[in-house]
């Protein structure tokens, strides 16, 4: 059977991918930090008919990842769709605007969000070069294409891992592996500020399966 890795999977965004893949046939591998909660996604999945595994790992730590990664491969046979999307909780986010951003109000985000996505695709891209296909799907805001002020420190992360999946986009071209990134431009599920447009995952998620499926986007950005 084919199979995704989820990094950074949760009851948001990555549960709902992992439905979208898992109802067409795709093991599922779910990485993340918090075992429990990752016992329970598989659990819910599980009822579902979806064949899933939890492999607990920070992403920030970058050999640990790698190793959730490879076990992952080796538990379903290799990994044909890696799908990147972490999201810290809202309350350990520090926001700060431009002008008052540091170096390092900057730097958490970059570990968190480029770094990680740079040792993924590292620990499975060598596996699709040498079967010649492959899919990796990396989720980022909106702001990684138009910033926001009160994200001041966040978005030149997202912009970064923005251009460097852009850029892996067209380095793959004609390697049957395809690179795309999903600009995320609402506040998914209830309790967003009230001037934010709303949107459910499952909404959103049938754009991983598209640009999975059609091959030929470097990025699609979702807004309401």
């Amino acid at each position: 059977m084919p199979s995704i890795a989820i990094v950074g999977a949760g009851p948001g965004m990555g549960l709902a991918i992992a439905r979208t893949f898992g109802s067409r046939g795709y093991d599922v591998a779910l990485i993340a930090r918090n075992r429990a909660k990752l016992d329970d996604l598989v659990g819910r999945l599980t009822a579902e008919g979806i064949t899933a595994a939890a492999f607990p790992a920070d992403v920030r730590d970058h050999g640990a990842l790698t190793q959730a990664l490879k076990d992952a491969a080796s538990r379903f046979g290799g990994i044909d769709v890696l799908e990147h999307s972490p999201a810290p909780s809202i309350a350990s986010v520090n926001l700060t605007s431009p002008s008052q951003t540091s170096p390092s109000d900057v730097q958490g985000w970059i570990d968190f969000l480029l770094y990680s996505a740079i040792t993924a695709t590292q620990a499975v891209l060598p596996a699709m070069r040498e079967a010649g296909a492959g899919t990796l799907l990396f989720t980022n805001g909106a702001g990684s294409v138009d910033p926001i002020p009160m994200l001041g420190n966040v978005n030149p992360a997202q912009a970064a891992l923005r251009n460097w999946v852009l850029n892996l986009h067209k380095e793959l071209a004609g390697t049957g592996i395809q690179a795309a990134h999903v600009a995320i431009g609402v506040w998914i599920g209830a309790g967003g500020p009230p001037e934010i447009p709303t949107a459910e995952a499952e909404d959103i998620a049938p754009l991983y399966w598209d640009l999975h499926t059609q091959r030929d986007e470097a990025e699609r950005v979702f807004t309401a």
